[in-house]
């Protein structure tokens, strides 16, 4: 069994094969702002916004977004907090719009898509949330949709460590795992002909 390489680390980076790569973050309170030593933000945005432009948090009744800075959502000045649901438009200042996705209604664990050309640093095709489980797969509900996949690979969490499980056969860091195998933040993936790496990112 792996250990986590660095467990008081709350993101990584999750890099599928022929799909992309995606900043997945594990804390339930994820910050948004511009790249700086001064006030660092969880999620680092290369734009004219403020170093803690806004905080969007996750509870047992859905996704809250909180103003720090201007801050639009569906179009209506946001002056404190606001809910998210599945397809709200975030605009942070005058120029980032991102697309706030939650395509599993069984699942807490939501995304955050770029609308406008704007990038994080460093770079992903989008931004998951994850809260106990994230879904990979070629069905649209997927949080991350593969569509050249034959199977399911579901990532989750359990008692502070992380683990993935398919009905096909998973090979974690070379080795055979069966269905189900914990991982490590630096852990590569194969798993009938796909794969995925992790890698860590600094808290």
């Amino acid at each position: 069994m792996h250990r986590l390489d660095a467990p008081a680390s709350d993101s990584f980076m999750l890099w599928i094969d022929a799909v992309g790569g995606f900043w997945v973050c594990l804390a339930d309170t994820v910050t948004l702002g511009q790249p700086t030593c001064a006030a660092p933000a969880h999620v680092f945005i290369l734009a004219d916004i403020s170093t803690r432009h806004a905080q969007i948090r996750r509870d047992a009744e859905g996704y809250t977004i909180e103003a720090l800075r201007p801050l639009r959502v569906n179009g209506t000045l946001v002056t404190a907090v606001a809910c998210l649901t599945d397809g709200s438009i975030i605009q942070l200042g005058e120029n980032v719009r991102l697309r706030f996705r939650r395509p599993h209604p069984l699942s807490a664990t939501a995304r955050l898509e770029f609308v406008s050309s704007h990038r994080t640093q460093p770079a992903c095709d989008a931004v998951v949330l994850m809260a106990e489980s994230c879904v990979l797969g070629p069905q649209p509900h997927s949080h991350l949709v593969c569509r050249d996949w034959s199977q399911q690979i579901i990532l989750y969490r359990h008692q502070g460590l992380l683990y993935c499980r398919s009905a096909g056969g998973l090979i974690i860091d070379g080795s055979e795992c069966g269905q189900r195998g914990r991982l490590a933040f630096n852990s590569h993936v194969q798993c009938k002909g796909v794969s995925f790496s992790l890698e860590p990112l600094q808290s």
